[in-house]
């Protein structure tokens, strides 16, 4: 696979900013990793960091350029710091930037798929949050998306007796002092809001020993309260880079059967 490191001016953020970027690469003579290519523009997958996290971090990490290379896909992987993927109440616009302008800008500069059956969003932890409000934000744009250890219930660890005071203060920057999470933030506001059958198919997978499985487990009720579809896997694990590496192979098959499904009925 091609790897690159974009450094570009954003228009959303007034700032400028990185994403690391992987194209497909058809190849004969490299040890390991023959490569795949597509007939057509590649699907692209957009992989999302975590907090402590930068645009780098999966590819240095995991093994996602190896997982992805057999299948051909393009995979897009942007900065948002510590964001939460929101438009900051003092800070940048990340919302606008990830969910606007950045896809405008990757089919500008890159060939990849723009169709919704070849588009998918993946994340860990804070990027699992991420991925999870672009799907029920943005339904027609994804045929499926995923969280690994999501900070699925945002709504919880925003209370003051559960969150520390460093949170504090990155939550009082992001949505303001004081008060809840705002609707359009909430994923389980959002998910008890969706129509069902406009939504990608869902995937939410977290350790047994994660700190944040509370959250997966408050998600899981509330697509269940509100008859949106789910694949909730659990496994032994923490919130750590093991398990995140095993956890995406799983996720990329989920993309794979959901894709050749949209691709069958659209046939």
């Amino acid at each position: 696979m091609a790897h690159l490191r974009c450094d570009f001016f954003s228009d959303a953020l007034g700032l400028s900013t990185s994403m690391t970027v992987l194209l497909p690469q058809q190849t004969t003579g490299q040890i390991g990793m023959a490569g795949a290519g597509s007939v057509g523009p590649p699907p692209v997958l957009y992989l999302l960091h975590g907090l402590s996290d930068d645009d780098t971090v999966w590819l240095r990490r995991t093994s996602i350029e190896r997982y992805v290379a057999e299948l051909g896909w393009a995979v897009v992987m942007p900065q948002v710091h510590r964001s939460f993927y929101s438009d900051e109440v003092y800070g940048g616009r990340y919302w606008t930037f990830v969910s606007e302008e950045l896809p405008a800008l990757v089919a500008d500069l890159f060939r990849v798929s723009t169709a919704r059956e070849d588009t998918f969003v993946a994340g860990l932890s804070m990027g699992g949050y991420g991925a999870m409000k672009l799907a029920l934000r943005q339904p027609e744009r994804f045929v499926a998306a995923a969280s690994l250890s999501g900070a699925l219930a945002l709504g919880e660890r925003f209370r003051p007796e559960v969150v520390s005071a460093e949170d504090r203060l990155m939550f009082d920057r992001i949505f303001g002092p004081g008060g809840p999470v705002p609707p359009d933030a909430d994923l389980l506001r959002l998910v008890a809001d969706a129509r069902p059958e406009s939504l990608p198919a869902l995937y939410a997978g977290c350790g047994t020993e994660d700190f944040l499985a509370g959250h997966q487990e408050a998600f899981v009720a509330a697509c269940a309260d509100a008859g949106v579809a789910l694949t909730s896997s659990w496994s032994p694990g923490e919130h750590e880079w093991g398990f995140w590496d095993r956890t995406i192979r799983d996720v990329l098959a989920f993309f794979v059967d959901h894709r050749d499904r949209a691709r069958a009925d659209a046939g």
